[in-house]
């Protein structure tokens, strides 16, 4: 996520001059990969490579004074190798913003999630080290069902991603196939991921181009806090 910012035309900030923000929601992904997706095990993708949507729900969010909340973000995302290992190439980005954001909010989402603002956003982008591909501001909608069933995310006629939440023979029903404490949380330390196949996995803009379904799709919370 590094360099959002600058591919935004917005000059960088300062952790001096960054307000306190706070910042809790839904993420999800849909990948390339098959279920569960190695990578949140800090391992290589399925197939050594991987590509996918990743989207983000902001339930709860301040920057400083500026209310982010209900604003979505969507990024697809493409890489070679072991990422949590430092191990890996071809790290490509972009990023769809909330065209209904006004102006004190599209600066605030571009601070937090170019991680200029600090917190997890500014360790993972240091840590992907991706080459940006576009950012634009768009119809990103995004929905996500309260008991973690389902996922969904469109960019009309650009992106779609849709989950399902993993269930089979042994799963008690109105459960969740959930872990802990994972080695490679794409949203940070401490948060339970729930595991999902997805239903819906197509993009087609800034030069990524995918259409498959059935390959592993996860949810993870956020909460993250700044500088």
């Amino acid at each position: 996520m590094g360099g959002l910012c600058e591919e935004a035309g917005v000059i960088s900030g300062t952790t001096a001059t960054v307000p306190k923000w706070h910042v809790t929601g839904d993420w999800f992904d849909t990948c390339r990969c098959d279920v569960p997706c190695p990578c949140t095990f800090a391992q290589r993708p399925t197939y050594g490579e991987c590509d996918g949507v990743l989207a983000w729900h902001i339930r709860d969010g301040r920057y400083g004074d500026v209310s982010l909340d209900g604003l979505n973000v969507l990024m697809l995302a493409s890489f070679v190798g072991n990422v949590w290992a430092g191990e890996h190439s071809e790290p490509y980005a972009a990023v769809f913003l909330d065209e209904r954001a006004d102006s004190t909010q599209r600066e605030a989402l571009q601070m937090i999630f170019g991680g200029q603002a600090g917190s997890w956003p500014a360790q993972f982008g240091a840590m992907f080290g991706a080459e940006m591909r576009g950012m634009e501001y768009a119809p990103v909608e995004v929905e996500v069902a309260d008991d973690l069933s389902s996922w969904r995310a469109v960019v009309p006629g650009r992106v779609e991603a849709s989950g399902d939440a993993l269930d089979g023979p042994t799963t008690p029903e109105g459960t969740r196939v959930q872990s802990v404490n994972m080695p490679g949380s794409e949203t940070g330390p401490g948060q339970v991921v729930t595991w999902g196949r997805a239903r819906r996995n197509r993009a087609d803009a800034f030069g990524f181009e995918w259409s498959r379904d059935g390959q592993s799709s996860k949810h993870i919370p956020f909460d993250w806090t700044g500088p």
